[in-house]
């Protein structure tokens, strides 16, 4: 008797595989120069087997932001364990600095895909990317929300704006201290309100 569990399995590794390496890989090398052998490569998947999962590259970079959404809904539900708002707000800046040598590698994985993503303009793609940020946004907006403070939007605006501002400058200039001193200044902005 053989095992139908064995192949499915394999399949759904290969498959989580390739998807978690498209986001690394499409983060590293951004959209364009990135090719599905890459891709195979690093997931340690032959080229062939590629085409199994993905009919395309398009299909991979939607794996990728699905993989960028399902760390995002892991992280905001690591933070809501949090008891207090401001304390979640300021975990997150922490999580942010602590992601600074790749931040000042790379830039930020969702926000450098979706401005590559907005220059082809093909609407589906990067509009994904952009419901990512705006899934940020309204969940930074929710805390300042719980917090009673006026306009709680705006403020999750300036939060993530400040993110993806210092995470840009510190790729720009390759320097990884841009998001120490600016996330201290976030936190210190966050304990000000």
């Amino acid at each position: 008797m053989t095992d139908s569990v064995g192949p499915r399995a394999r399949a759904a590794d290969k498959r989580r595989r390739l998807t978690t390496e498209a986001a690394r890989v499409l983060h590293e090398q951004g959209v364009e120069r990135t090719t599905l052998a890459h891709i195979a490569s690093a997931a340690d998947v032959p080229v062939g087997n590629v085409y199994y999962y993905f009919k395309t590259k398009d299909d991979l970079v939607q794996a990728a932001l699905s993989e960028h959404g399902a760390r995002l809904d892991e992280l905001i539900g690591r933070l809501n364990e949090i008891a207090d708002p401001r304390e979640r707000l300021t975990t997150l800046v922490g999580m942010w600095v602590d992601q600074r040598d790749v931040a000042a590698q790379f830039g930020c994985p969702t926000g450098t895909l979706a401005v590559e993503l907005d220059k082809r303009r093909d609407g589906e793609l990067d509009a994904a990317a952009g419901d990512l940020l705006r899934r940020l946004i309204a969940w930074a907006a929710d805390q300042f929300r719980e917090l009673e403070l006026p306009d709680p939007d705006g403020l999750g605006v300036t939060l993530v704006a400040a993110y993806q501002g210092m995470s840009l400058l510190a790729n720009a200039l390759r320097d990884p201290q841009i998001m120490t001193s600016q996330g201290e200044r976030l936190v210190e902005w966050l304990e000000s309100l």
